[in-house]
């Protein structure tokens, strides 16, 4: 195999960004890629993946190289030496050959990196801290394999959702094909379509046509298990760019009324911008400034969704660097965070409406416990039902989803 020097050198200075400049991986990829308009298809290619699968197994690799555990997250060791020994081991552990450079004379042989596997602890061979993976054992989710800690590092497929307004599913593998990109369909009911490999959907005529969002597979199932219904009215109340508003409006027919809330306005406008695109015009959007934005709420939606901010464990295929940054310190806040959104929010629910209450984690005390913590104080609210999607689960994501109802108002 042929390597581009050029190529591996902005692999190991992507790795410094993201490890010792602590920048999101999707970021520091998107800005070489942006910069570097002379490479190829294969080159860019091979540069995302290599930084992408180096972060996902950024630990395991790291002793396999026979660097020092405990300062594989040190900024100190994330030096342009120990980078290229990953480098090489990593091309190692994919059955590759190495490049006759100086950088890497110092890899080992698959042997020897066999061999070092073997005293590996779990949470160092399937990369993870040893903070988190005893977060995760002590909700029992190690011992009781509830969660596939392999599947959180294989490589996520690209999920689309077809927009059922204008297109079929069946219309929209056609239409791909006509742009060049091969597709196949997921889940007919649901109107998913997967890729058979990653490619750039937003430059597609369909795309253009608003005849689909890239939208993974579990977050799709979020909408349908929210259940809207032409006419009502409907609060995404941590709408972010608007992904599951667009489905919401979509599976309403264009007939009610969305209101999508978000302390961000910049993610409000971006939605903005998606609703023209998918020919939807019931999506109202609305900057929470503060409390009294939820207040002057108070009883009006017939269905209010809390897709609540969280730690993110669900998604870390998407987000593999996410990882190395979660704490447990982070997930308390997190918490606190969480509760107060349900506490609070929960009141723009009319009697006898619904609330779902969903996260992309698949942490017990971001889920099941928040809900029991809420029911216990909350006495005018019934759980109907709630569910998870593991990861790996139809090749989705990880999520949970709670529906809530509110007691009816008694009869005068």
């Amino acid at each position: 195999m042929k390597y581009h020097r050029l190529v591996i050198q902005k692999i190991v200075e992507s790795l410094t960004d993201i490890f010792s400049g602590k920048r999101y991986a999707d970021k520091v990829i998107e800005f070489h890629l942006k910069n570097e308009k002379k490479w190829g298809s294969r080159d860019r290619r091979f540069f995302a993946e290599n930084v992408y699968d180096i972060v996902r197994h950024w630990r395991r690799l790291w002793n396999l190289a026979g660097l020092p555990d405990k300062n594989y997250l040190n900024p100190d060791w994330i030096t342009e030496e120990n980078i290229w020994l990953v480098w090489g081991t990593y091309i190692v552990t994919q059955n590759q050959p190495l490049p006759p450079w100086p950088e890497v004379r110092d890899v080992v042989t698959k042997v020897e990196i066999r061999k070092r596997l073997a005293f590996l602890t779990p949470a160092q061979e399937l990369s993870w801290t040893n903070e988190m993976w005893e977060y995760a054992a002590e909700q029992g989710q190690i011992d009781g394999k509830k969660v596939s800690f392999e599947a959180l590092n294989d490589v996520a497929p690209v999920f689309l959702r077809t927009n059922m307004l204008k297109t079929t599913p069946e219309k929209l593998v056609t239409a791909l094909a006509n742009d060049g990109i091969e597709a196949v369909v997921a889940d007919k009911e649901l109107g998913t379509i997967q890729l058979h490999h990653r490619q750039n959907v937003f430059l597609s005529q369909a795309f253009k046509n608003g005849l689909f969002e890239v939208q993974d597979i579990s977050s799709q199932h979020v909408g349908t298990f929210l259940d809207p219904q032409p006419g009502e009215r409907i609060v995404d109340a941590c709408a972010g760019a608007g992904g599951k508003t667009l489905h919401i409006a979509t599976l309403m027919k264009n007939k009610g009324k969305v209101l999508a809330l978000d302390i961000h306005q910049w993610k409000l406008d971006a939605l903005k911008v998606r609703s023209r695109r998918n020919g939807l015009d019931i999506i109202e959007t609305r900057a929470i400034e503060n409390s009294k934005t939820i207040k002057r709420l108070e009883a009006s939606a017939d269905r209010v969704l809390l897709d609540v901010p969280c730690s993110g464990s669900g998604v870390l295929r998407r987000n593999p660097d996410s990882k190395w940054k979660m704490s447990k310190e982070q997930i308390a806040n997190l918490l606190k965070e969480q509760e107060s959104i349900l506490t609070d929010y929960c009141a723009m629910v009319k009697p006898g409406g619904v609330l779902v209450y969903s996260t992309c984690s698949f942490f017990v005390s971001e889920n099941e416990q928040q809900v029991e913590a809420f029911l216990k104080t909350s006495q005018d609210w019934k759980l109907e039902k709630q569910i998870r999607v593991w990861p790996g689960e139809q090749g989705g994501d990880g999520f949970f989803m709670a529906r809530l109802r509110r007691a009816a108002a008694p009869k005068s």
